[in-house]
C-alpha cells in the first residue's frame, strides 16, 4: 500500500484532470471486479491528486473487497481526515471497522452518519442493526464468567434424540462412520438432503474428543512413492469440493488429504462441507487432517453466514458447539518433516520454533496478536522484511523472513492458503512460499454492489442497502487448485479446476444483518 503525506499540495491543473481520469478508470475496472486493478488506478490518482477524500474512500471498498481490512481501515480515515464532512468516509470506515470485528468503533461511525443525515433510513437501519450488536456483545460479555464453566457437549443428550420412521439418509453403524455412511452421505448432500440431527450431534462430539488429544502441530509422514494431497480454502462450496473428489480420488488410506482451514462461510453449502469433511477425518483419522483457517471461529461465522446456516439447518445450541469444536482444530501441519502447511503465514518473530507452535494453548478463539493468530491471518509480501498487515491482523512476511524460518526449523519450503489466486494458487520468495486456494469462482465480499463507488451515478448517500442474508453476485472468476506431493522428492504438482454447477442457492444466503453493515 501506498503512503500519501498528510499536507495538502499544489497542484497542476493537468494532474487534477489525470487523477480524476485514474479514478474514472479504476471505477470501471471496479464494476467488472477487478479489485487489484482498481486499487492500482484508484492508487495512481491519489498519487497525481492526494487531497480528494472521494479517491481514498473508493480505495478503501476495494480494499475492502480484497479482504484487505487494514488498508480499507487506513483510507476510510484518511478520507474523513481530508473532509470531516464526508458521509461516505464515514460509512466506510464503519465498514472497515465491522470487517474487523470492532463493533464499538463501527456503532460511533454509524452515528456520527444519522446526526448529519437524520432523515436517511439507510443510515439509521444500519445504526440501529450495529447498536444491536453492540448491546449483544456487551450481554455476553457479562454472563461469560458463567458460560466459561458450561460445555455445550456436555449438555447434549443424544438418547433423547429419535430417529423418525421416515428418514431415509445414512446412517452411523454402532455409532461410527463407515465408507458406505460417508458415500450415502455426499449423495444425501447432492439431492439437497440434511442428515438427522442425531447423527451430525454424534459427528461433532465425536470430533472434538478426537481433536482434544491431539497437538497444536501435528507430524506426518508418507512414503517416498505415495502420494499426498493439499487443499486450501472451500468456504462452504460443496459442490466443488465433491469436484476435487473427483478429479483427484475420494480419500482413503491410500489417498489421504489436508484440507489447509476455511471450511466454512460464505458459500451455502457450508453444513454439508464440514460433516464431510469431519466424516472422513472420523473414518481416516491418520489419512485425513484439516488444520483451523481465520474462519473456523466465531465472529467470522456470525458475519459470513455458517453461523446463520447452522441455525436454519439444526439449531443455535449446535452452532455453539461448532465454535467449541473449532477452538480444537490443529494449527498448522508438518509433512515429512520438510514442509510446514499452515492456514495463513509467518510471524512477527524470528525465533519462531515447530515445538512452540506445537505446544501453543488453542482452546480458544484467535487472539489478535501472538504466533496463533498470525499462523491464521498472516500473508507474505515480496518485498524483504515485515509489514502491517492490510488486513489489519497478522502481519505481511517477506522472503527473508521466510529463508530465516526455514532455515531455523530445517524446513524446505511451507504451504499456506488464506488468500484468493486467480489460477487457484501461487508460488512466491523464491518457491519458499506457496498459496494454494480450492474454492472456484469464491464470493469474497457479500451483496451486488450496483451504484457503490462515487461518480456511477448521481452519487447517492446509500452505499449499498442490503437486507439481511443477502446474496452474493460478485464473484471472482478464479480457478481453484489443489497440490500433489509424493514423499521421494516433495514436489508440488498444482491441478487447476473451475467452478461447477450447483444449485440456485447463492453464497452468502445465510449471512445475517451484520453482512449489510459493511457494505
Amino acid at each position: 500500500m501506498s503512503s500519501e503525506s498528510s499536507e495538502v499540495h499544489p497542484l497542476s491543473q493537468e494532474d487534477i484532470e489525470k487523477a480524476e481520469q485514474y479514478k474514472n478508470e479504476a471505477n470501471e475496472y471496479f464494476k467488472q471486479m477487478d479489485f487489484n486493478k482498481a486499487i492500482e488506478l484508484y492508487t495512481l490518482a491519489i498519487e497525481k491528486n492526494p487531497n480528494v477524500a472521494i479517491y481514498y474512500a473508493n480505495r478503501s471498498f476495494a480494499y475492502l473487497k480484497t479482504e484487505c481490512f487494514g488498508y480499507a481501515l487506513t483510507d476510510a480515515s484518511k478520507a474523513v481526515e481530508l473532509d470531516k464532512t464526508y458521509v461516505k468516509g464515514y460509512y466506510r470506515r464503519a465498514a472497515a471497522y465491522m470487517s474487523l470485528g470492532k463493533f464499538k468503533e463501527a456503532l460511533k461511525n454509524y452515528e456520527y452518519v444519522t446526526k448529519v443525515r437524520p432523515n436517511d433510513k439507510d443510515a439509521r437501519a444500519k445504526y440501529t442493526e450495529c447498536n444491536k450488536v453492540v448491546k449483544k456483545i456487551a450481554f455476553e460479555k457479562a454472563i461469560s464468567v458463567e458460560d466459561n464453566k458450561r460445555n455445550i457437549a456436555d449438555s447434549i443428550n443424544l438418547e433423547a434424540m429419535t430417529i423418525e420412521n421416515e428418514y431415509a439418509g445414512p446412517e452411523l453403524e454402532d455409532g461410527k462412520v463407515t465408507l458406505k455412511f460417508m458415500k450415502e452421505l455426499m449423495e444425501l448432500y447432492k439431492n439437497q438432503g440434511k442428515l438427522h440431527r442425531k447423527y451430525a450431534y454424534k459427528i461433532l462430539l465425536d470430533i472434538k474428543a478426537y481433536f482434544m488429544k491431539k497437538p497444536s502441530l501435528i507430524d506426518i509422514t508418507f512414503g517416498d512413492d505415495d502420494k499426498f494431497t493439499v487443499c486450501g480454502d472451500i468456504h462452504g462450496q460443496f459442490y466443488d469440493l465433491m469436484h476435487i473428489f473427483e478429479l483427484n480420488g475420494l480419500p482413503s488410506e491410500t489417498n489421504p488429504y489436508l484440507f489447509n482451514g476455511d471450511f466454512v462461510d460464505r458459500g451455502s453449502f457450508s453444513v454439508e462441507c464440514i460433516f464431510t469433511l469431519f466424516g472422513f477425518k472420523l473414518l481416516y483419522p491418520n489419512h485425513f487432517f484439516m488444520s483451523r483457517g481465520n474462519h473456523e471461529s466465531a465472529t467470522m461465522n456470525q458475519m459470513y453466514g455458517f453461523d446463520g446456516e447452522v441455525k436454519s439447518k439444526y439449531t443455535a445450541q449446535m452452532a455453539d458447539l461448532f465454535t467449541e469444536v473449532y477452538n480444537w482444530l490443529p494449527l498448522a501441519h508438518c509433512l515429512n518433516k520438510k514442509v510446514l502447511v499452515m492456514h495463513g503465514g509467518l510471524f512477527t518473530r524470528d525465533d519462531v520454533t515447530l515445538d512452540e507452535i506445537c505446544k501453543l494453548d488453542r482452546n480458544r478463539q484467535p487472539p489478535e496478536e501472538g504466533p496463533m493468530c498470525e499462523l491464521l491471518w498472516s500473508d507474505p509480501q515480496p518485498q524483504p522484511g515485515r509489514a502491517p498487515s492490510k488486513r489489519g491482523v497478522g502481519c505481511q512476511f517477506g522472503p527473508d523472513v521466510t529463508k530465516r524460518f526455514l532455515e531455523l526449523n530445517n524446513l524446505d519450503y511451507i504451504i499456506r492458503s488464506h488468500e484468493v489466486k486467480q489460477e487457484g494458487y501461487e508460488v512466491a520468495h523464491d518457491g519458499k512460499c506457496i498459496t494454494v486456494f480450492s474454492a472456484p469462482n469464491y464470493c469474497p465480499f457479500g451483496a451486488s454492489f450496483q451504484d457503490i463507488v462515487e461518480g456511477w451515478t448521481g452519487g447517492s448517500l446509500s452505499l449499498c442497502s442490503v437486507r439481511a442474508g443477502a446474496q452474493c453476485d460478485d464473484t471472482m472468476g478464479n480457478k481453484a487448485a489443489f497440490i500433489t506431493l509424493k514423499g521421494k522428492d516433495m514436489t508440488p504438482n498444482y491441478t487447476t479446476y473451475e467452478a461447477v454447477l450447483h444449485p440456485d442457492v447463492k453464497p452468502m444466503a445465510y449471512a445475517n444483518s451484520l453482512l449489510s453493515l459493511m457494505c
